[in-house]
């Protein structure tokens, strides 16, 4: 029988602690994505398909599922600082990797390696986060989070832009290893634990599959779990194919696709903020609810682009409700999968962030099937992912006891 230790007070908290955990964030996301203005150039030198260059997104988009399942439960049981500061350490060392590949085979390899490592970054930030804050306090943070996190995945590819005006691809993987160890230096100096050892776990494996049982029984959890997932995967689908829709479909130069992007970052940033204050103030379910209409009516501009010769303006309108829908959903989408879970913090963010962006990963290929000159695939790809956003956010309708949850878990 495996037991938890009773949870005391939460720690203290530095005034930094907070803006540390949104950089860490950050970083995981503009990994996926940065290089992306680059992408139609990756390919043509390492002479690879358009369906396997997007198999860098992929990759990475695989790691970052990994990681954050493997690091969640793992940081429940020995506390959030030494995992953190092995995954950084090891995203400096993967992303060089990744600027140094010879090949496809070895960058797509890289990439997921690299994934792995970003992964661990994005799950501390939300355990961390239940560590020190709790209800109005906790949605404002993930409100923050759900700002820092996807603009992170947007604004990515605009600074990729503009930095690809003087430097290739290889440059731009350089730049996230510099990126990387400014990060792994501000953790190592900065990060204060915030799962002191009476707080943590006991039970290794064993305690690990009793609270996903809890988790997998836990319908709302669930439902808040598949609404995030299937939205990522309509984002992280839009992110692998605008690439080419933007640039092959509509002749726009790295430079006016990040504008384009800047557009949307711009955008995604108010939505983001505007679904936490929501949450907040409002209705958590509404916030949700809201955030996936509002994605899905852009996944819809986009399958008709797909049928029907639309306009530029069009296209960039539909992406811009999609991303910013996505953002907006998100605080609630979070706090509704983790607030009840404050001993198991690490395990049900992990879980959260496996299906954001493993499902992202399994979504990504399928929008170069048709090559890079159509995009019916992003647009039937995405609707489907909204449609399937909807109905699990459906499911966190039901009720639940959380407290007789909590406490099986714990038992």
């Amino acid at each position: 029988m495996t037991t938890t230790r009773p949870a005391p007070s939460a720690p203290a908290v530095s005034r930094a602690l907070p803006w540390i955990l949104l950089l860490l964030t950050v970083f995981g996301p503009i990994s996926m994505d940065l290089y992306l203005p680059a992408l139609p150039a990756l390919t043509r030198e390492l002479e690879a398909t358009t369906s396997i260059a997007q198999l860098t997104v992929t990759a990475c988009l695989l790691g970052l599922a990994a990681g954050q399942l493997l690091a969640g439960p793992v940081s429940d049981q020995h506390g959030r600082r030494r995992i953190l500061l092995i995954g950084v350490a090891a995203y400096v060392l993967t992303s060089t990797l990744c600027a140094l590949s010879p090949s496809i085979e070895v960058l797509v390899a890289a990439r997921f390696v690299q994934g792995l490592a970003g992964g661990v970054g994005i799950v501390i930030a939300q355990a961390a986060g239940r560590d020190i804050f709790d209800g109005r306090e906790l949605i404002r943070f993930y409100g923050r989070l759900a700002v820092a996190g996807p603009t992170a995945a947007i604004v990515g590819p605009m600074i990729g832009g503009l930095l690809n005006t003087f430097m290739d691809w290889r440059g731009l993987f350089g730049f996230l290893a510099v990126v990387g160890l400014a990060l792994l230096l501000m953790a190592a100096t900065m990060f204060t634990e915030t799962l002191p050892p009476e707080r943590r776990t006991a039970g290794g494996l064993r305690r690990t599959g009793a609270a996903l049982r809890v988790l997998g029984a836990d319908r709302v959890f669930v439902g808040a779990v598949l609404s995030q997932g299937f939205v990522y995967a309509a984002i992280f689908s839009y992110l692998a194919g605008s690439t080419f829709v933007l640039q092959e479909i509509y002749g726009l130069s790295p430079q006016w696709y990040a504008a384009a992007f800047a557009l949307n970052s711009a955008g995604g940033v108010f939505f983001g903020w505007l679904g936490g204050r929501t949450a907040e103030r409002w209705n958590v379910h509404g916030a949700l609810f809201l955030g996936i209409a509002l994605t899905g009516t852009g996944c819809l501009g986009l399958l008709l682009a797909g049928l029907v010769p639309m306009p530029l303006a069009a296209v960039i309108a539909s992406l811009f409700l999609l991303a910013s829908g996505a953002q907006f959903s998100s605080p609630a989408g979070t706090t509704l999968a983790l607030s009840e879970y404050p001993q198991m913090a690490g395990t049900a963010g992990s879980i959260l962030g496996t299906a954001r962006f493993g499902l992202g990963a399994l979504a990504a290929p399928f929008v170069g099937i048709a090559g890079s000159l159509s995009i019916l695939p992003l647009g039937v790809i995405t609707t489907g992912a909204a449609v399937l956003a909807a109905a699990g956010a459906l499911l966190t309708l039901r009720r639940r006891a959380p407290e007789d949850m909590v406490h099986a878990a714990t038992a």
